[in-house]
């Protein structure tokens, strides 16, 4: 079993299916809700991942800084 965590990528694409989902407006208020919800989800996990991301980048300049 793959307990792999999804990419930025891949979790981006679902984000923006969501969003298309939304857009086409022919779903209840509840499916509506629910696709919200997801996509808030999602939403939060490729901040966290473009956080983590941009930290490693600090880290690497200041690393690199350093060596100067």
């Amino acid at each position: 079993m793959d307990t792999k965590e999804p990419s930025f990528e891949q979790l981006l694409t679902k984000l923006e299916e969501v969003v298309s989902k939304l857009d086409a407006g022919d779903l209840t208020l509840e499916q509506s809700l629910a696709l919200y919800e997801e996509g808030m989800k999602l939403s939060k996990q490729c901040n966290q991942l473009l956080n983590a991301a941009e930290l490693k980048i600090s880290k690497l300049q200041t690393a690199f800084d350093e060596t100067e």
